[in-house]
């Protein structure tokens, strides 16, 4: 079971493990054992509640596909335990994230003091640039 929060978590049936080999350098180690972990978990056939579903496929992220499958590559550790931790903990965060509501962004006008202070500043700015002018006119 992944806990996802207090009340949701997914049952293991849901979440598909499989051990490939990983790339990049490591060796003859590399080429004899499969140490990455690929996962896939098919978002619209999960047992989530429908708020997770609708929210994780408005997601723009690369790692869900056209069909509503995340699809996770975990490679970092040389052990195949190691990856497959790691591959869960990517996916719970990534449905987490999915349960935070961001406050909506109220457009503030700046202070009248912030405004006359700005005003101000470019008066000066003004009076230093005119004084660079040439002294016969």
């Amino acid at each position: 079971m992944l806990s996802i929060s207090l009340a949701v978590s997914l049952p293991d049936e849901e979440i598909e493990l499989t051990a490939i080999r990983a790339q990049g350098p490591g060796g003859q180690n590399v080429n004899k054992v499969s140490s990455a972990i690929h996962l896939r978990f098919d978002i619209r056939a999960s047992s989530l509640p429908e708020f997770y579903k609708q929210e994780l496929l408005r997601l723009k992220d690369r790692r869900i596909n056209k069909e509503g499958v995340v699809v996770i590559k975990a490679q970092q550790f040389r052990t195949q335990e190691k990856n497959r931790d790691d591959a869960l903990e990517r996916l719970q965060a990534l449905i987490r994230g999915v349960a935070v509501v961001q406050k909506t962004r109220r457009a503030t006008k700046p202070t009248k003091g912030s405004q006359q202070k700005r005003l101000n500043g470019k008066t000066l700015r003004g009076r230093t640039k005119s004084l660079r002018g040439s002294v016969f006119e």
